[in-house]
C-alpha cells in the first residue's frame, strides 16, 4: 500500500441539499473524486445530487433507498471504493463544518503513514453548541479507557483519511455502528487491529446549512450502548493492548 496512494472523498449525504453543492465544489477544487452516498435523501436532496453527478465527471453518486444511518453510508463508500480501486478513503461531512482548505495537509499525511488513520481533532467557533462540546468530553474518556491510550485525541470528529483495505477487513469481521456511533466505533476497532492513529487540527463550525441529524435520546443510546460494548471488549484485549504501549514507551 504503501507505494500506492489512490484516494477518494466520500461524503454521507442525507437532506443536505443547501450545502452539498458548495462542498462537492470545495473537494473538487482539489482535482479528486468525490463519492457521494445519498442515504435515502428527499426528492429536493436527490435533485441536487443528481444535478452535481451529471455536471461534474468527477462526481459518483450511490443512493440507499431508504435512509440507513451516516454510518451505514459510509461503509457503503468504502464498499464502493474497493470496488473501484482506491487505496484511501476521505470522508468528510455534507453540511459544511469541515474546512475543505485542509483536505491537502490530510492527504499528505495520510500518503506518509499509509497504514494509519489520519483523524481530525475540532478547534472550534462560536457556533458549537455547549451541549456537544461537554458530550464530546464523555466520549474522550471512554475512548482513552477503550483504548488504553491517549492515541485518538477526537473519535467524533467525521474528517478523516482511511486505508480502504483495513476497514473492509474489519466490516466483512464485525458489524460496525451504522448511525452516529460509527465514527468513534470504527477507529477504536481499527485502533485494536494495530492501526496507528495520527492527529490533525481543524477548525470545525455548526453546521452552515442548519442541519443536524443527531437523535438527543436515540442516539445517545446508541452511542452509550456502543461505549459499554467496547469496554468489555477493552477487557478481553487488556494484555495485548498494555504490551503495545509499553513497547512504544
Amino acid at each position: 500500500m504503501a507505494d500506492r496512494f489512490h484516494p477518494v472523498v466520500v461524503v454521507p449525504v442525507y437532506d443536505h441539499e443547501r450545502a452539498i453543492g458548495a462542498v462537492v465544489r470545495a473537494i473538487l477544487h482539489h482535482d479528486l473524486p468525490c463519492l457521494l452516498v445519498d442515504d435515502g435523501s428527499s426528492a429536493a436532496c436527490a435533485r441536487v445530487l443528481e444535478e452535481l453527478a451529471s455536471t461534474f465527471d468527477q462526481v459518483i453518486l450511490v443512493r440507499h433507498a431508504e435512509n440507513r444511518g451516516k454510518g451505514a453510508a459510509v461503509l457503503t463508500g468504502f464498499a464502493q471504493a474497493a470496488a473501484r480501486g482506491y487505496s484511501h478513503v476521505l470522508q468528510i461531512d455534507a453540511d459544511g463544518q469541515h474546512r475543505t482548505e485542509d483536505i491537502p495537509l490530510f492527504l499528505t499525511t495520510a500518503a506518509a503513514y499509509p497504514r494509519s488513520v489520519v483523524c481530525g481533532y475540532p478547534v472550534y467557533d462560536d457556533t458549537v453548541p455547549a451541549v456537544r462540546l461537554y458530550g464530546r468530553y464523555l466520549t474522550h474518556v471512554w475512548v482513552w479507557i477503550n483504548t488504553l491510550s491517549l492515541q485518538i485525541r477526537d473519535s467524533m470528529c467525521g474528517f478523516r483519511v482511511y486505508p480502504v483495505a483495513p476497514v473492509i477487513a474489519l466490516a466483512a469481521r464485525h458489524r460496525i455502528g451504522t448511525r452516529m456511533n460509527f465514527d468513534t466505533d470504527i477507529v477504536v476497532r481499527l485502533f485494536w487491529d494495530g492501526l496507528d492513529v495520527v492527529n490533525l487540527p481543524t477548525r470545525v463550525s455548526y453546521p452552515s446549512d442548519g442541519v443536524s441529524h443527531f437523535r438527543m435520546l436515540l442516539d445517545n443510546l446508541l452511542i452509550t450502548r456502543m461505549h459499554a460494548v467496547l469496554f468489555c471488549g477493552m477487557l478481553l484485549r487488556m494484555p495485548r493492548l498494555l504490551a503495545r504501549k509499553w513497547r512504544t514507551q
